[in-house]
């Protein structure tokens, strides 16, 4: 299995850097996470529509995400199509979410309020990373290949019981731009 030597430093909360070997080609996109592993942190990047996953500093998958339909920079406020921007941490797991399944974004922040309240408006809430809409699982691929959540990170059914499986409450999540 060939490794490229690159090191990714994704700053998290408390100053605390997370390091992280990256393999090679698409294998990080296809392979099934081993049984016994525990995700214990998440990066997002907003731009390039990736989820990474890691353990112990080490990259376990990439995941192909889709957003909500006006993705660039932070979310504002209720409503505005937004996903967020910041330091987070999983804060539920929902078997019976409307979306397949679903793991809670502790959104908002003190930042995300912050800027809300500024404006006057309601940050909005309810954010999550989840799988297709229950009764569309079968629909084509290309039907969710654009941005289509109203803030949320879509996931494919598949990858969201994978998720599911590995990731715990409490697991530092950091979107970026």
């Amino acid at each position: 299995m060939p490794v490229l030597n690159l090191l990714f430093i994704l700053p998290f909360s408390l100053g605390v850097f997370l390091t992280a070997e990256c393999r090679a080609g698409s294998e990080v996109y296809s392979a099934k996470l081993a049984d016994n592993v525990v995700v214990d942190s998440i990066a997002v990047h907003k731009a390039d529509h990736e989820m990474l996953v890691f353990s112990h500093g080490v990259l376990l998958k990439k995941y192909v995400v889709q957003l909500g339909p006006n993705p660039v920079g932070p979310k504002q406020c209720f409503g505005d199509g937004k996903t967020p921007e910041g330091h987070y941490v999983i804060n539920g797991m929902n078997p019976h979410s409307l979306f397949h399944k679903s793991l809670g974004i502790s959104y908002p922040n003190t930042d995300d309020m912050e800027r809300a309240i500024k404006l006057g408006r309601s940050p909005g809430g309810d954010i999550v990373i989840h799988g297709l809409p229950n009764g569309e699982e079968h629909v084509r691929r290309s039907r969710y290949r654009n941005d289509w959540t109203r803030g949320c990170i879509a996931v494919r059914n598949e990858e969201i019981d994978e998720l599911f499986e590995h990731v715990r409450v409490g697991t530092p999540l950091l979107i970026t731009p």
